[in-house]
């Protein structure tokens, strides 16, 4: 019914029709996104003959001609030198140490220390990674089912698009003008939610299961260790203080904060002699390979993006979804179950760059902060990377492990449904997101 309204509010033909299967078949064979985008967008705006194919080049550079998208391969590498310096154990040996004292200690770190290196990396696959050799083993010494252990680490890892500095956010601003800088602020409660929302779901699934006993330890014996962790891994923090005052306090952009970042990360990696010269190549590889898959998606958005405005598919989307219903909490709905079920068959990025410009007018017509919006969206994107058939985080825990994709799905659910939850609220209640921002974005 939508697409029938649809197609007679914007009057779609072939050159509509034409690019959206060639992208969708491009997908199937395992095309890179951004070469799927790029055909799709260039076949569009050639069938249309709307706007010349010599202005794709410009397009293509003006897509990511941006100053805030320097700080996506700077975060990146941030990750990277996080973990060959080793200061990401540190991280995890003071969530340990905080808590120790509870049943459900070791998996209740493996959380927090997700959403530590979230709050540097930016980067969701990178913390999967990352975390993932650091604790899966531990996990399953402690009781923990392998299954669940790979789904815990891939939940908790969500957070590295969800709490900010996040990449997701930089590309969201970028799309829509919003900035980097208010996203963060705006997303500092609703990530935090949705950490605890995994936390307290692993509290739950260890209390019917006891996959891990323990806490069993005096008020003393915890301040001790605490304290012990503390004094050997204070410093690991500088990083992420560096970053969270210099952008929450407006005196470094992010830009700034990721370069700063970078360079104090290395720095404490030749002090504390965990980082070699010899270290630089496979570090800088490896962050080039993420960034060059993240970039041309980009580049690419424009000229969709130009040419689903020529063809007026934004203005016809919300022309076509009022007229079904005016009703905006079932509007809200619409936009959560379209976004958690893009976010199942393809990453962030691409969804950012195609759904955000169709998405926000919608938003918009029902009165819906655009701060709210974008906070709602991504947080609803970020469920997808548990969720089947994509999962991004599934398949990365899947293949450090070897374990099977479908059973760590399986075990997943209980999260997917707690995290469904926060992003409803956050869809419902605004303040969540808004309570933070200066008067003037409410």
């Amino acid at each position: 019914m939508l697409w029938n309204s649809l197609n007679q509010t914007v009057e779609l033909g072939w050159d509509f029709y034409l690019p959206v299967i060639m992208f969708v078949a491009l997908i199937a064979l395992a095309v890179p996104v951004w070469a799927a985008i790029g055909a799709a967008a260039i076949t569009m705006l050639v069938m249309s003959g709307d706007l010349p194919l010599s202005a794709i080049g410009e397009s293509l550079f003006t897509g990511i001609d941006a100053f805030a998208l320097t700080a996506v391969p700077l975060f990146i590498l941030t990750g990277d030198v996080l973990v060959r310096t080793g200061l990401s154990k540190k991280f995890l040996d003071v969530a340990e140490a905080l808590t120790c004292w509870t049943r459900g200690g070791f998996g209740s770190a493996t959380v927090l220390v997700c959403g530590m290196f979230a709050a540097i990396s930016g980067s969701d696959a990178a913390g999967a990674a990352a975390v993932g050799r650091m604790t899966i083993a531990r996990l399953v010494e402690s009781g923990y089912p392998r299954p669940y252990a790979c789904a815990l680490v891939a939940a908790g890892a969500c957070t590295g698009i969800l709490i900010p500095p996040s990449i997701a956010y930089i590309i969201i601003g970028l799309v829509l003008g919003i900035s980097a800088s208010t996203l963060f602020l705006a997303a500092l409660i609703p990530g935090l939610a949705i950490l605890v929302s995994i936390l307290i779901t692993n509290i739950i699934m260890n209390r019917l299961y006891t996959y891990e006993t323990g806490g069993n330890m005096g008020l003393g014996e915890w301040l001790g260790n605490l304290g012990h962790a503390l004094k050997s891994g204070w410093y690991a923090f500088i990083v992420p203080g560096i970053i969270f005052y210099g952008i929450f306090s407006g005196r470094l952009t992010p830009t700034e904060a990721g370069a700063t970042a970078v360079v104090v990360t290395i720095l404490m990696g030749f002090l504390l002699g965990t980082l070699k010269l010899s270290d630089f190549p496979a570090m800088l590889v490896s962050s080039a390979k993420v960034n060059g898959v993240i970039l041309p998606i980009i580049a690419f958005s424009a000229p969709l993006a130009e040419a689903l405005a020529i063809m007026g598919v934004p203005q016809g989307f919300v022309t076509a979804v009022t007229g079904l219903t005016d009703d905006p909490s079932v509007l809200i709905l619409l936009m959560i179950c379209i976004l958690i079920a893009a976010g199942c068959v393809m990453e962030t990025t691409p969804n950012i760059v195609i759904l955000a410009p169709i998405l926000k007018p919608l938003a918009d017509n029902i009165g819906m902060n655009e701060i709210q919006f974008c906070i709602m969206m991504i947080t609803a994107l970020g469920v997808g990377f548990i969720t089947p058939p994509l999962g991004l985080n599934l398949f990365v825990v899947s293949g450090i492990t070897g374990e099977s994709i479908l059973k760590i799905a399986a075990r997943a659910i209980p999260f997917v449904l707690t995290m469904l939850i926060v992003v409803l609220l956050i869809a419902y209640i605004p303040p969540i997101s808004t309570t933070l921002l200066p008067d003037i974005f409410k």
